[in-house]
């Protein structure tokens, strides 16, 4: 089964997907902490850890290997549930190889791109491989085809680092994942609460609450 992630770091929007039971992770960035207005990423990282009680995804901000070793070593010892994010570059490589040969050296590879990328960071010993749908959408790209492809290397090949599809940017990107073989879709909040509305839904629920009103009315009359 496709599990589903939260992309934030909003500490109220994790709250509220997580009350309705189908929220399985969150990924973060420094981005989204800014978004978020937090300095702070072990405190807003275990407050998300506690509400979700799932995969939680803190990326390093150093861009040499032994600078990301040394904040992997830290983020990792938070919590079970944290899974460090490292760039897939020639430093993030390095880093992966060496961080994957530890007892809790749980690993998401991010700024994915082609089913190359993936194929490195997979034999790097990355736990998940996060390919950025949308922004390869954004420049006229097929980003879903890389997943595509990216599934297939993997199972030709019998990897067992998971794929997830990142930047997701409406519904229709969801669908499309699922049916590519992800293993993990990160959404943003906006596109989480997109997926379960329909107005079609909307308004049979209406016509339905309607009816009842006749019906009930009918019986209350003398």
């Amino acid at each position: 089964m496709a599990l589903l992630f939260l992309d934030t770091a909003d500490v109220n929007e994790v709250r509220q997907a997580a009350a309705w039971g189908i929220l399985d992770g969150v990924t973060t960035n420094p981005t989204l902490m800014m978004r978020a207005g937090t300095a702070d990423l072990k405190a807003t990282t275990l407050e998300i850890v506690e509400i979700v009680q799932g995969p939680v995804s803190a990326e390093v901000i150093s861009t040499d290997a032994e600078g990301m070793i040394a904040e992997a070593r830290e983020i990792l010892d938070w919590s079970e549930h944290v899974f460090v994010k490292i760039p897939c570059t020639v430093e993030g490589l390095k880093a992966m190889r060496e961080i994957s040969r530890w007892p809790n050296g749980r690993i998401n590879a991010t700024l994915i791109f082609s089913p190359i990328q993936a194929y490195l960071v997979a034999k790097a010993g990355a736990t998940y491989a996060s390919i950025f749908v949308g922004r390869m959408d954004d420049a006229g790209l097929d980003g879903m085809e890389v997943v595509r492809q990216t599934r297939a290397i993997f199972d030709r090949y019998g990897f067992p680092c998971q794929l997830l599809a990142a930047s997701i940017r409406h519904p229709a990107h969801v669908v499309e994942a699922l049916l590519a073989g992800a293993d993990i879709i990160t959404v943003p909040f906006g596109v989480l609460q997109q997926m379960v509305r329909s107005p079609f839904t909307d308004a049979g629920l209406e016509r339905f609450l309607a009816d009842w009103r006749k019906v009930a009315g009918a019986e209350n009359r003398p």
